[in-house]
């Protein structure tokens, strides 16, 4: 039996998702508000045509403020995986804080690194092959804190971002 074949994959690109993957619109948590930024879904493509887990970490804080519940947020990370089911893709996991701003060392809210950590430790995932895409300082500092890389998008097509990180860094 080739074990090649059975081969767990062990990379990750961890991507913020609102600002990254959608439009930033504040406390999004209806599939009819969500709009995909531009190249997002090609770049899930990409990610996966090179063997790249795809993990969601964001902030939900609105959850803890009460403007939705973490029901809304799975259900519409369920709606996401839908959608790129039709184009034959997924996004892997979604790991998501429900977290207040604060200075709360338990926190898992970003900066800190805990989600990242949680999914490296649930997927065995090598720290060295995997990095973070997010439109925040806090995602980079999430990503160093966690000992990956971290790559700052701001704005444009997500597919050129991604294509040029695995260019030029990986």
């Amino acid at each position: 039996m080739n074990q090649e074949k059975f081969k767990k994959i062990n990379k990750a690109c961890f991507l913020d998702r609102d600002g990254v993957l959608n439009e930033d619109i504040g406390y999004l948590h209806k599939s009819e508000d969500f709009k995909w930024i531009d190249g997002a879904v090609e770049a899930i493509k990409l990610l996966k045509k090179n063997n790249f887990l795809v993990i969601v970490i964001t902030n939900q804080s609105g959850i803890s403020r009460g403007y939705f519940t973490s029901k809304d947020v799975t259900n519409l990370h369920k709606w996401m995986n839908k959608i790129l089911k039709k184009e034959g893709i997924q996004i892997n996991d979604f790991f998501f804080s429900e977290d207040l701003p604060n200075n709360n060392p338990e926190s898992r809210r970003k900066p800190s690194p805990k989600m990242i950590n949680e999914a490296v430790e649930k997927y065995n995932l090598d720290k060295t092959r995997c990095f973070m895409v997010g439109d925040k300082k806090t995602d980079l500092i999430a990503a160093k804190n966690a000992s990956i890389k971290g790559f700052l998008f701001k704005e444009g097509n997500l597919l050129v971002k991604i294509s040029k990180i695995l260019k030029d860094h990986l």
